[in-house]
């Protein structure tokens, strides 16, 4: 009965907003919308190269600013912990899921480089 109840925050409500951002940033990126092509049917190994680049920075910057969230999170948990040694275990693994973030968005970008190396020859 004395003791703390902390509430988890609800999951759906964070993939609702990433995937709201991502479907923003999608569709009003600068390139014009998809349905503004004007043939379909041209569909070329450059364009599926885009789409797959643009997945590739959608991905990346989701990773990022998920361990962004967690750093900070993990960061202020520690520091509001007063010596709690549960809270203090807590915001370990939130900066631990941070490192873990950053690292998948690293290493995404560097297995999409070598992959275009593999195939293009080119890095860019």
């Amino acid at each position: 009965m004395g003791e703390k109840s902390y509430e988890k925050p609800r999951t759906w409500v964070w993939w609702a907003t990433a995937l709201l951002g991502a479907a923003v940033w999608l569709l009003f990126d600068g390139t014009g919308s998809a349905w503004a092509q004007e043939d379909p049917a041209t569909t070329t190994t450059q364009d599926l190269s885009a789409v797959v680049e643009r997945l590739r920075n959608v991905i990346v910057s989701l990773a990022m600013a998920l361990a962004t969230l967690f750093l900070t999170v993990g960061g202020l948990r520690w520091m509001l912990a007063g010596g709690d040694s549960g809270e203090i275990d807590a915001a370990k693994r939130a900066l631990k899921g941070a490192g873990i973030g950053y690292a998948i968005a690293l290493l995404a970008t560097v297995l999409m480089t070598v992959l275009n190396y593999v195939v293009k020859g080119t890095t860019q």
